[in-house]
């Protein structure tokens, strides 16, 4: 069999449905083998229930949340004014919504995750490379916002019990009683996790619009310590329009599309349960950039209201909250913060590395032992030090991750789309010597066109505060536009290695 444009798909094996959705013949097997369990296979028809509102609520609930706030603060913080930073993350949503709508069609298509969609380009244990970056990338993500849970434990507390909580002796540069927050915020999540799916989806029902509440609720105060609104539009930015600014843009930009950048991968975790393209397509249309760029306003205004009063921009909005006098609204504010992360880290940081991590051993790692590795992993990549300033959470962390996580989408989008016409065979992704086998179950081509994309995009970073300097310094001017150099790069890289293989398919 040919490995790219296959002529059909036997009929025995799948059925096509009038909507173009796919699914296992009735009558067949399923697939089963050292590649396959029951997390893995495809989403019968019948359960693909998502509606477009469905969408909408899911990214709600994952765009408000601290993170998301970080990130137009952050740009407060290093010198842009409101309308600079609302620009940069509304137009960072919008493109980065482009690979997110395209990488997202195969699930409700074919009702596959992210780790077995990958096996059509990388191969059927080739998958497990894009799968693992994918993961740890998360589980970067997980111990950020497992540190920020901690902080709003660590001053929640401090509020309660008084100055010898908060002035507790130091260990590692930091109060021994945030560690000990850190620690019981990680605890709970993973009790949570140990309670199952269930839990977690009644969990985010009340979450989303909590946390909006409260974020209005803080621009409210903030305007009232300022005076009024006038004093939040009327913050100047330190770098005008001119070139200062633009110098800060573009790595800006790459930065706010890699925020979302491991989504537009795995994205077919959610979207297998779409009722039709059309549900998965409106949903994240209109959830995505509009709910981003809102959050990014209401955050860009408190962070200015923050630097009239008190003379600096506090990115950082569980330490703006305590700047508060007002142990009722600092209770709120708080308790905000923690119901926040708790619902975006368990949902947008666990859910796919677990099955990330699950399809490296299918037959012997669950979704809940994947689950739980991502949060031993999160407190091992020292996520202290990734959120400890605006630069290196927005340039080093942020780039990093879209510049690598932009390779693989490329590839993605390059496979199914350029050289598959969207037609997939679902058996054959589970099985050994079908199409999508390769080499030993390895596509080389893609592992050479991650490689090198990857280098290209990230080579000439700079990894400050983890690491000093640049892995290649000649690759510098690239690094600002990580995330486009990497996409674009293995994308052309991976049709050419290709082509021989799709004009021996055509003969």
């Amino acid at each position: 069999m040919t490995d790219t444009a296959p002529p059909a798909i036997p009929p025995a094996t799948q059925v096509t449905l009038p909507d173009g959705r796919v699914e296992l013949a009735p009558d067949s097997a399923a697939p089963s083998g050292p590649y396959a369990n029951e997390d893995l296979l495809p989403v019968p028809v019948r359960r693909r229930t998502w509606t477009t509102y469905n969408f909408c609520a899911l990214w709600v609930g994952m765009a408000h949340n601290t993170a998301s706030w970080t990130l137009a603060s952050g740009l407060i913080a290093v010198g842009m004014d409101w309308k600079q930073a609302v620009f940069t993350i509304a137009l960072a949503n919008v493109i980065v919504l482009v690979p997110m709508l395209l990488t997202g069609h195969a699930g409700p298509r074919y009702g596959i995750p992210f780790p077995v969609f990958a096996r059509a380009s990388f191969g059927v244990r080739g998958a497990n490379l894009p799968a693992v970056v994918r993961a740890l990338v998360a589980c970067g993500w997980f111990g950020i916002q497992t540190w920020i849970g901690g902080e709003a434990i660590y001053f929640l507390a401090g509020k309660l019990i008084g100055d010898g909580w908060t002035d507790a002796g130091q260990v590692g540069g930091h109060a021994w009683t945030m560690w000990l927050s850190f620690a019981l915020f990680w605890v709970l999540q993973v009790a949570i996790i140990l309670r199952g799916m269930e839990t977690i989806r009644r969990f985010e029902n009340w979450a989303a619009p909590f946390v909006l509440v409260g974020a209005f609720v803080m621009l409210w105060w903030m305007s009232d310590k300022a005076g009024g609104f006038g004093p939040l539009l009327d913050q100047p930015s330190k770098l005008g329009w001119g070139g200062d600014f633009w110098k800060l843009f573009w790595p800006s930009l790459m930065g706010m599309i890699g925020f979302w950048s491991t989504l537009s991968l795995n994205i077919p975790d959610f979207t297998r349960y779409g009722r039709s393209q059309r549900a998965q397509t409106w949903g994240q249309a209109l959830g995505l950039p509009t709910t981003m760029t809102l959050f990014a306003f209401l955050s860009v205004m408190v962070t200015s209201g923050s630097a009239a009063v008190y003379g600096e921009p506090v990115w950082d909005p569980v330490q703006l909250a305590a700047k508060t006098d007002n142990t009722v609204g600092l209770l709120y504010a708080l308790v905000t913060v923690l119901v926040a992360t708790l619902s975006v880290n368990i949902a947008a940081n666990l859910v796919s590395p677990a099955f990330d991590f699950s399809n490296v051993a299918p037959r012997k790692v669950s979704f809940r032992t994947g689950a739980l590795v991502t949060c031993v992993l999160g407190v091992l990549i020292f996520p202290w030090k990734l959120y400890a300033d605006p630069l290196g959470y927005i340039f080093t962390w942020l780039g990093l991750v879209g510049g690598l996580l932009g390779t693989v989408a490329g590839i993605l989008i390059a496979d199914y789309w350029l050289l598959r016409r969207a037609r997939l065979d679902l058996v054959d992704l589970y099985r050994t010597g079908g199409r999508y086998w390769y080499a030993g179950g390895w596509n080389w081509r893609a592992v050479v066109a991650f490689a090198v994309g990857g280098v290209l995009a990230v080579g000439g970073a700079d990894f400050h505060p983890l690491v000093d300097g640049r892995p290649v310094p000649a690759l510098r001017p690239l690094a600002d536009y990580g995330w486009a150099v990497g996409l674009g790069t293995s994308l052309v890289l991976y049709l050419l290695l290709m082509a021989p293989r799709a004009r021996r398919a055509r003969d």
